[in-house]
Order: C-alpha cells, then sequence, then structure tokens
C-alpha cells in the first residue's frame, strides 16, 4: 500500500473557481499529481502501475492561507491538498486471476489499515488525533486521523517477528517453536522448552522480558519514529490492535518515546468494536479487530472491481464507496487542466495615462460525455460504461468597444442663444477622434472625456471668454473658489451652477456677474444655514429662523445677505441648541397698539408667560389685552 500527499494549484484570474464542479477538477488535479510522483518515486516504466483506492481531502488554500471553501473566492491562486491511497495493480490483478480460476467471485476488498481504522475510530472521533497501530508478524501499520479525516497513513518493517527471532536466538529454538513460546508465556506467564541441542528448561514471563527488552526498544523506537514524521507532533492517543500489541511492556516503551501517559495508550480488543453483538462465540483480545474489520467493512463498504472504456481505453478500477466519472478519469492518467480551454488573449492599452490590461474570455471546460450524455466528474459510474471527454474551446480574445470600455456613448444636444449644441463623451484615439463604436485594438492610447456639465460646455464652446473668473476665499483656513462668482446660470430657467449635469434638448442661460455673499458660500457648503420652528401666534401660524452658525470675518459677524471679497478669510462658528424667545415673534407679526387701552397677558399653551420665555416647535402663543375701568 502506498500514501502520497499531493497538492494542485490554480491561477484564479484565468480560472476562477465558480461552481463545485470547478472545485472537483481541482481535487482531480491533485490526485493527477499523486499519481505522478506515485510514478516517480517508483521509477516506474509503465509494467507496474498503481490502482487508487480513495482520497481524502486535507484542505484547501486561498493565496497560501486555508479556507473553507473556493467556490467564487477571490484572490491569485487557490489549491487543494489530498491525501491518496493506492495498491499496485498487479497484486490486485493476480489475486483476480487466482480466485477467477478456482471458480470463484471477489465478493468485496478492503484494506487492513482501513479496515481497523473503520471499526475502532468511527468518523466522529476523527476530529481528534489519534493513531491506530496495528502490530503484525512482519510490519505495523499506521493509520493517524485528524481534524475530521484520515490524515496519513504509514508502515514500518519490524513487528512481532523481531520479537521470536530474538526469543529464537536467546534459547536456540527453530523459529515456529519460538512463536509457539512467545505466545504461550504471553498468556500463560511461563512455558517449559527443549532448544535444539536437546536442553529443557522453564522460561518464566520476567525472564522472557530481560531477553527481549532490546528488541521491544528497537520496536517501539522504530514505530514512534514514523509516528513522529508522518503526524510531526506527539498524538493525543495510540490504539494498539494485532497480535503483536501483546509484546510484552510494548505499550510503556511507546509512553516514553511518544511522551504520553500510560493511560493514553491502550491494547484494544474484539470487545471495542461497537458494530458486534456481544456472543460467547466471539474471538477475545487484539488478534482478530483486524479480520473481523476486514469482514464488517467489507459489507459496509465494499470494494468492487469494474471495467469502463475512456476513450476508447479499457480501465478498471476498485470501487471505493461509490466510483464517479472524476475518479475513472484519474485512473486513466487523464491531467483535467489539459483539458480546459486556452484564455484569449488580452489587450493592453493606455487609458487617460494609465495603463490597463483587458482580459481575453476564460477558457470553457472539458465537455464529458457518459454513455454519449453530456456528464459531469460527480456522475456514478457502473460496470461497462463508456465515458468520453474533450478538450473544451479557447476562450475568445479581448474585444471591447469604447462605449463599453468606458460605460458611456450617449451624444446629446442643449441649446444656448437660440443655437444648438453637441455635448456627450469625446473619444481621442492615437491622437484621432473616434466614435464610441470604436474597437479597441493591442497597445491603443485613448484619451476620452465627458462633456455633460455647463463647465464642459463652456470649456468646448467658449474657451477664451473669461465667463467664469476665479474668487477665492479662504474659510476654517481651507481655500475653495465660489462657482458661482462671476456668472450665475440659468438651465430650462432654474438656479444652476457650472457642474451642474445637462439633459438632451436643455436651455442654458448665463446670466451676468453678481457680487457674491454669505449665501454663495453656504450655498456651497452644501450644510443648512437656518434653525427653524413653527408655532402659532393668535392661531396664525408663524416660521421662525434663526443661523444655525455664524460666519465672522476677522470678528465681524456677517449676515446671510452681507457681500464677499476676493481673498475674504472667514471663520464658521457653531450654534449648538439656537434658543428661540417669546419676543422673537415680534420680528415677523405686526402687533398695532394705537387703539387698544389695558392691561395685556401673554400667554404659551394656554400658561402665562413673559417675553423671555422660550419657545419650541408647535408652541401656541397668544398676547390677551383686557380693558382698563374708569
Amino acid at each position: 500500500m502506498k500514501t502520497i500527499e499531493a497538492r494542485a494549484s490554480v491561477n484564479l484570474l484565468e480560472y476562477p473557481i465558480q461552481t463545485n464542479e470547478d472545485v472537483k477538477h481541482l481535487e482531480l488535479s491533485a490526485l493527477q499529481v499523486a499519481q505522478e510522483k506515485l510514478k516517480a518515486d517508483e521509477m516506474n516504466d509503465g509494467s507496474n502501475h498503481y490502482h487508487c483506492v480513495g482520497y481524502s481531502l486535507l484542505y484547501y488554500q486561498l493565496d497560501n492561507e486555508r479556507i473553507g471553501s473556493l467556490i467564487e473566492q477571490k484572490g491569485n491562486e487557490a489549491s487543494a491538498d489530498i491525501i491518496a491511497t493506492f495498491l499496485p495493480k498487479v497484486v490486485v490483478e493476480s489475486l483476480l486471476t487466482a480466485v477467477t480460476k478456482a471458480d470463484l467471485e471477489v465478493e468485496a476488498m478492503t484494506l487492513e489499515p482501513i479496515a481497523a481504522l473503520n471499526v475502532l475510530i468511527p468518523e466522529s472521533m476523527r476530529r481528534l488525533n489519534v493513531v491506530l497501530i496495528d502490530i503484525g508478524a512482519g510490519t505495523s501499520d499506521i493509520a493517524i486521523t485528524d481534524k475530521g479525516t484520515v490524515v496519513s497513513y504509514g508502515m514500518v518493517p519490524v513487528a512481532g517477528d523481531e520479537i521470536t527471532e530474538a526469543i529464537s536466538d536467546s534459547y536456540l529454538l527453530d523459529f515456529p517453536v519460538a512463536e509457539k513460546v512467545k505466545r504461550e508465556i504471553v498468556m500463560e506467564k511461563t512455558a517449559e522448552i527443549e532448544d535444539i541441542l536437546g536442553f529443557s528448561t522453564t522460561i518464566t514471563y520476567e525472564e522472557l522480558i530481560i531477553e527481549i527488552e532490546q528488541q521491544v526498544d528497537h520496536l517501539a523506537r522504530t514505530i514512534a519514529g514514523e509516528i513522529k514524521k508522518l503526524n510531526i507532533k506527539s498524538p493525543r492517543a495510540v490504539m494498539l490492535v494485532g497480535g503483536g500489541s501483546l509484546t510484552p511492556n510494548i505499550s510503556d516503551k511507546l509512553s516514553g518515546e511518544l511522551d504520553l501517559p500510560l493511560n493514553r495508550i491502550a491494547i484494544r480488543g474484539v470487545d471495542a468494536i461497537q458494530q458486534l453483538e456481544a456472543s460467547d462465540n466471539l474471538p477475545a483480545g487484539p488478534t482478530f479487530v483486524t479480520p473481523i474489520g476486514i469482514a464488517i467493512t467489507a459489507k459496509e463498504r465494499p470494494v468492487h472491481y469494474i471495467s469502463v472504456i475512456v476513450n476508447g481505453e479499457d480501465v478498471r478500477l476498485f470501487e471505493v464507496n461509490e466510483l464517479t466519472v472524476g475518479d475513472c478519469l484519474v485512473q486513466a492518467g487523464y491531467e483535467l487542466r489539459r483539458f480546459y480551454g486556452k484564455p484569449g488573449l488580452a489587450v493592453i492599452i493606455t487609458l487617460n495615462g494609465k495603463e490597463i490590461t483587458i482580459s481575453g474570455e476564460y477558457g470553457k471546460p472539458p465537455v464529458i460525455y457518459l454513455n454519449h450524455a453530456p456528464a459531469t466528474v460527480h456522475d456514478q459510474v457502473k460496470h461497462g460504461d463508456t465515458i468520453k471527454i474533450e478538450r473544451g474551446h479557447d476562450g475568445e480574445n479581448a474585444e471591447i468597444s469604447l462605449a463599453e470600455l468606458v460605460g458611456r456613448e450617449e451624444m446629446f444636444q442643449v441649446q444656448y442663444n437660440g443655437k444648438l449644441y453637441d455635448m456627450g463623451t469625446s473619444f481621442l484615439v492615437n491622437g484621432t477622434m473616434q466614435p464610441s463604436t470604436y474597437r479597441v485594438k493591442d497597445r491603443d492610447n485613448i484619451r476620452w472625456r465627458q462633456e455633460i456639465s455647463i463647465k464642459d460646455f463652456l470649456t468646448k464652446y467658449f474657451p477664451n471668454q473669461n465667463i467664469e473668473p476665479s474668487f477665492p476665499i479662504i474659510i476654517d483656513q481651507r481655500k475653495i473658489n465660489l462657482p458661482m462668482s462671476g456668472t450665475s446660470f440659468l438651465v430650462n430657467n432654474e438656479k444652476a451652477n457650472v457642474n451642474t449635469t445637462l439633459q438632451h434638448g436643455d436651455e442654458i442661460k448665463i446670466i451676468p456677474s453678481i457680487t457674491p455673499t454669505v449665501e454663495d458660500v453656504v450655498n456651497m457648503l452644501g450644510q443648512p444655514y437656518w434653525q427653524e420652528i413653527e408655532v402659532a401666534f393668535n392661531k396664525e401660524k408663524i416660521t421662525l429662523k434663526k443661523p444655525a452658525y455664524q460666519i465672522l470675518r476677522k470678528q465681524d459677524v456677517l449676515k446671510y445677505d452681507s457681500k464677499l471679497y476676493p481673498n475674504d478669510r472667514l471663520t464658521m462658528k457653531n450654534i449648538n441648541n439656537q434658543t428661540f424667545l417669546f419676543q422673537d415673534v415680534f420680528r415677523y407679526v405686526d402687533v398695532d397698539l394705537t387703539n387698544v387701552n389695558g392691561n395685556f397677558t401673554i400667554f404659551r399653551n394656554e400658561e402665562k408667560a413673559g417675553f423671555d420665555t422660550m419657545i419650541q416647535n408647535g408652541d401656541r402663543l397668544a398676547i390677551i389685552w383686557s380693558e382698563v375701568s374708569v
């Protein structure tokens, strides 16, 4: 068995990931990389291919940062990291041939470490960093889980046979006899032996530990070294299965090598398999965990052998869960990235002095057919299916009009002094005027401007007329030019300024200049100048207003209609919580006192008040006169 970690990356600027299909293509590209790495590692000449029997996603990355999903993400590069498992093709096909010659059929196949993992560490537990070690006779298989998946498989060629050889050497025993003695002492704590010279002796468990200590150290050190290489760090827990897990002191040795508490290393027996019902017929201990796991996995997750045709070539696979079109393409050696159409050529232009690139159309993804019907890499396949993959069409070269480039193409006319003038957007390409329909070419130097305001109109048709002289002022240490300081404008007889946007058919009028006032500053700043309230005085509605802020020239407070002078230095001072008094009403109403005799009483909301009483929006005010008796 071989396990390979691999990564595939894609340039998002050329091949954006927009669907699950694109994500699957990226994962399968990573699997293709794994196959190529395996082939390079084995220096495979084509006669000893491996079957891919499954892969697990490790994580996605966007610009070298891990991310949960790649769909519609923006960035430069996306990648997928996977771990793939392979079996030698010759081994599997030889097994099939032997079974066929015996007039039998293979019901299902699985891998030993995967089988043991499936029955002892369900998917709900795989978020934990747990190591499963199956210590057999010739090899010790390792499977590691973390973050919800199987992250690594490994194997070391050291196991129970090393211990048996040590017993054989120490006590001059034939290997099969040494194996029998090893099991007997482990189970019974003592054994009677007869060496090759015919001498008999009794070996105790304590004596055996001393004789094999060096080999147990070597076994634990070798297994721990592989775990550290695969897992980088010490795991959270270790599970031991297989006959070799009963090796004396192996748990203690692994505890020391992995820097784990002894209670984090456990030998797991058949009783730990949750899928089994309690029965007296079940064997006990860790020896039969893997065989029972194989049986359960073969029923729950069988690996079936199927044959499909990919672009006319016969491809044979083993079905892990449910095989898809993508699995078949990978097994056939098709690199999906090579079947994407090339992106169209880009166009590089200079637009108003800035160089920009206009990308060509993205290349189309490959077209896949399953049994002559359109399909995706996710579609499931069955034995005898026919798959065809065709290269996607290349993207179109970049092509865009001037109107599409800048987003404007409208032309319109305005009227001034009884004459019509053309307005809109103008384009200068390589020094020559061009219409908005002109198709942009590589290396074009384009300049464009919008002619949609009164200022554009004056610049285009009256460039030498001093219609808008400069009128600078400084307010709060910020220099501004009053836009209407020199000239007033009307558009369709409504007040406008030089930045007013024109529409088709608008009539422009220019009114001789007037001296700017505080009102012009207020209008330019766009801040409400007046703070207003509405009251009822003697049942008549009246609007009172006071400035919300003061504009000062040095220490002088300017009025709303105060005239300004070029380069005036002004200061704006906010007047917070402006207060209105009853007496403010008399600035807006006339009270005739000539024919009135007697006294008067002031009321606010039907309550007596005074001239200095504060008033608010919505108040009801009144003055009631009473005659003086003679």
